[in-house]
């Protein structure tokens, strides 16, 4: 696991924090916690953050080992070159072509997902809560679908899990500071933070294009091995 991956990861999730507020906010605003014991908010919130941090870490190690199996340093490269462009169609395609109102098969296992967290919401203890973490981590989230195809790119079972961790590890002050401070942050905040969301699409699309060109621009777009990236000669 290089420094490159590790820094990738955790700025992926650092950054797509403004997401995680606007998206996952009201399920952490509603865990069942004592809003008048800070000690039981902070270790509530840190419990229910470790749980999605391990699904993220188990989804990891096996997207990371699809990679492994089925993608040489090649692929990874050109896999990551399409999934920033289809990320750019994403942002110029007008939304209402990816609005499907009827349930469909793959919805509904998220549905029974959801119904699950429902009842775990009846509950007020610590063990709920870490896997309210855990069933959060699962559901349907862009973000997460954009740091689990990056996994795959990593090539290796252990590295994807690795990458993973750390992306849940940059999402972490952003959702430890929401269920703490959550009373502070109006749906209008919300609705401000979920409009810089396409800005910061259009960052990732452009750094995941940029590092299937292999360019050998260090942490940005490294050459693979066994890859010459081209020079301008004056």
């Amino acid at each position: 696991m290089t420094i490159e991956l590790i820094a990738t990861a955790f700025v992926m999730g650092f950054a797509g924090s403004l997401h995680c507020i606007g998206m996952c906010g009201p399920l952490a605003l509603s865990l069942p916690l004592s809003h008048s014991n800070v000690l039981s908010r902070f270790t509530g919130g840190a419990i229910y953050n470790l749980g999605r941090i391990f699904s993220y870490a188990v989804l990891g190690f096996i997207f990371g080992t699809v990679g492994k199996l089925f993608l040489t340093f090649h692929w990874q490269s050109r896999l990551s070159f399409t999934l920033g462009a289809m990320i750019l169609l994403y942002l110029l395609i007008p939304k209402k072509y990816f609005h499907f109102s009827k349930p469909t098969a793959f919805n509904k296992p998220f549905l029974a997902l959801r119904k699950q967290l429902g009842k775990l919401f009846q509950s007020g203890n610590f063990n709920s809560v870490f896997c309210i973490g855990i069933l959060n981590g699962l559901l349907p989230c862009g973000l997460i679908y954009l740091a689990l195809t990056s996994s795959i790119i990593t090539g290796s079972s252990l590295n994807g899990a690795l990458f993973m961790s750390f992306f849940g590890l940059g999402t972490f002050p952003a959702m430890m500071a929401i269920i703490i401070l959550g009373n502070y942050l109006n749906q209008q905040m919300r609705l401000k933070i979920n409009k810089a969301l396409p800005v910061l699409l259009f960052v990732m699309a452009t750094l995941l294009v940029l590092r299937g060109l292999e360019l050998g621009i260090p942490y940005v777009s490294p050459a693979y091995a066994g890859h010459t990236p081209i020079a301008c000669h004056g």
